[in-house]
């Protein structure tokens, strides 16, 4: 069955159950730094100084450097560069979590229910395991030959994890079959086909390598054809099953995501054995499609991993502003085929924001074999001898013409107009324009205006098919953009509250009081909080959002736990207030222990109301001044009301001593 969202209450059973300081400790080497709370160095950004702090008891963390926040399952999406339901999948199989999906909307995808996912996972690690001791047996004695030629020693094979499937045609089912598979399990796996007598294993008398998601999860198998007598295709994959889709799958990127995170890079190649050598030769970037062309949902994997169009703080733009100025570098054989494929990787060019290249070997070698010939420091230099695709995509067109006579120009320059018209970077647009009219040997002006033409023709006609934008056009997925694309500013509450105001610095620390530790707060003093408590608009904002969960009075009688009672506001938060309020969540308070807190609290809250008071007694002061006398029931009305704000401030006061 398709399956769609997962349950609401199981997400929330997963944030529960989730030990965020468990989590970030991997990842983070944590100090205590006041009540409950803990610091590190951010692991999203370079810094000597820790700013990066979580509250386990809320299950929230921020950093203060640069801007970044969230709960347990935002922090291992940005860690691991999952997607919010992959890494709650994540959390709920390490905190024991059974899961249950809505059923699918057709948009849901067909993710199978998470005790499918787990059978099918755990049927991959033990015929990975298998796989690999079969590696070292005398029948596998071609496929260790096969590494050999191809430069592999026994520690490349175990880094990747290859092994050998045996002849036979039950070995892997017999094993699963004694592990408790049932014979439906064994075909929805993949790794065995149904035939007319029943089941058999699918990979037989190969040489194969895992094919693992994002996380490190084997999910599917390549296998690469040894022997003579074998009639099957020189590559096999596992078909499409419920956990391996291989348009949303690349080979390698388990190993290379963290060096594509840190240095922005991705490097395309067309094989597992160019994975292996690109990474075995320094090019711990690299990855491959498996038995597919690169498409769009490889696109997105890859936009998520290497903060494509991420916009956050620290992070180079693109000459326009756009988005992140990352590379993707694709490498393709020289010949005919290796051409095809590279301009087809250009029409997926558009869907990037990233500046995205082609690497190809003058003599056609592919990365494998030009590291067994040339060695490691050949490879490293096919890959910084990069050239940008636009021109090699233009110059691919016009190379189909003769351009020495005049029909011949005009054929080129009607074949790569289009091409560049298509560059999403406008303001690259006229420099591959004038650089086409030295190419083709014709006037700026006449390729200018052609390039012009092409590109208005080209808006037209996806007006009129009403096309969806590309993706860079879309905001990034759970982010808040414009329709351009464009991210709004994200508020911070430097931006918001000078350190100099000291008024401001009340309302924010009262207001990290009361989402940090309700419970330690005096109910009375809270429930007499005016709604028009704050005058720093920002925070006053927070405070509305504050009032409308709704169920601040009972975190602060302890009936609701703080965590939950900061879930609930986050909620009905909008993106622009969520991030006041995340890290107002996080923020140091000056107090050494719980009862420091609360006297902390108390003395905050006084203060506020003291504020409040100030306020309204000024506003009423101003109103009486520009009121007639001669109104006399106006005026006593404000009259009495002054007195009473008096004597609210008197009662404040005589509570302090």
């Amino acid at each position: 069955m398709a399956r769609g969202l997962i349950r609401r209450a199981d997400v929330d059973l997963v944030r529960e159950r989730s030990r965020l300081d468990e989590v970030v400790s991997e990842h983070v080497t944590l100090r205590p730094a006041g009540i409950g709370s803990m610091k590190g160095l951010c692991p999203f950004h370079d810094e000597k100084t820790p700013s990066f702090n979580i509250r386990p008891q809320l299950g929230h963390w921020h950093c203060f450097g640069c801007g970044e926040g969230g709960d347990v399952i935002s922090f291992v999406q940005k860690i691991n560069h999952l997607s919010f339901v992959e890494a709650v999948e994540l959390l709920a199989g390490r905190y024991g979590v059974q899961l249950h999906y809505e059923e699918g909307d057709g948009k849901g995808g067909d993710r199978p229910d998470f005790g499918t996912r787990r059978r099918l996972l755990d049927a991959h690690a033990i015929v990975e395991e298998f796989y690999r001791e079969q590696l070292s047996t005398p029948a596998a004695e071609v496929g260790r030959r096969f590494l050999t030629e191809r430069g592999f020693d026994q520690a490349a094979a175990e880094r990747f994890g290859v092994g050998f499937a045996p002849e036979g045609w039950d070995a892997v089912t017999s094993l699963l079959r004694s592990r408790g598979f049932t014979e439906p399990e064994l075909t929805a796996s993949g790794l065995a086909s149904q035939g007319q007598r029943g089941v058999y294993d699918r990979f037989r008398g190969r040489l194969v390598w895992p094919i693992r998601d994002i996380t490190g999860s084997t999910i599917g198998f390549g296998a690469r054809r040894l022997l003579e007598n074998d009639q099957g295709p020189k590559y096999l994959n596992t078909p499409e099953t419920a956990i391996y889709h291989k348009s949303s799958v690349l080979y390698g990127l388990d190993l290379a995501r963290k060096e594509i995170a840190s240095q922005h890079r991705v490097v395309v190649v067309e094989g597992y054995t160019d994975v292996m050598a690109a990474h075995l030769a320094g090019v711990g970037t690299a990855v491959a499609s498996c038995g597919t062309a690169f498409g769009a949902e490889h696109v997105k994997i890859v936009r998520r991993v290497m903060g494509d169009s991420n916009r956050s703080a620290g992070l180079r733009l693109n000459t326009d502003g756009r988005g992140f100025a990352g590379e993707v570098i694709f490498t393709f054989d020289g010949d005919a085929a290796g051409q095809k494929a590279a301009l087809r990787a250009f029409e997926e060019d558009q869907r990037f924001v990233a500046q995205t290249f082609v690497a190809v070997e003058p003599s056609g070698m592919d990365p494998c074999d030009l590291r067994i010939a040339q060695g490691d420091q050949a490879v490293r230099d096919l890959i910084e001898s990069r050239r940008p695709l636009f021109e090699f995509a233009i110059r691919t067109a016009i190379s189909q013409v003769d351009l020495d006579t005049v029909e011949g120009q005009v054929t080129a320059l009607r074949m790569a107009a289009p091409v560049v018209a298509r560059i999403r970077d406008r303001a690259m647009r006229p420099e591959y324009a004038r650089r086409l009219a030295g190419w083709l040997g014709m006037e700026e002006r006449t390729v200018l205006r052609a390039v012009h033409d092409a590109a208005r023709a080209e808006g037209s006609g996806r007006r009129r098919a009403q096309e969806e934008p590309l993706l860079e056009e879309r905001p990034v997925e759970g982010a808040d953009g414009g329709e351009d694309g464009s991210s709004l500013p994200i508020p911070r509450l430097a931006d918001v509250v000078s350190p100099r105001d000291p008024v401001g610095q009340v309302e924010t620390q009262s207001l990290a009081a009361m989402v940090q530790a309700p419970q330690l707060l005096d109910p009375e003093k809270v429930a007499a909080l005016p709604d028009d408590s704050f005058h720093v608009p920002a925070l006053q904002g927070v405070w509305d959002v504050m009032l409308a969960a709704g169920t601040l009075l009972d975190a602060v009688a302890g009936e609701l736990a703080p965590a939950r009672y900061l879930e609930q506001v986050l909620e009905i938060a909008g993106e622009t207030v969520r991030p006041l309020i995340v890290e107002i969540a996080n923020l140091d308070l000056p107090a050494r222990d719980e009862d420091g807190l609360r006297r902390l609290g108390d003395s905050l809250l006084d203060r506020l109301t003291e504020l409040s008071i100030t306020r309204e007694y000024s506003v009423l002061k101003q109103r009486l001044q520009r009121t007639d006398p001669a109104d006399a029931e106006r005026y006593q009305e404000i009259m009495t009301r002054l007195g009473q704000v008096q004597a609210r401030r008197r009662a404040l006061h005589a509570r302090e001593e």
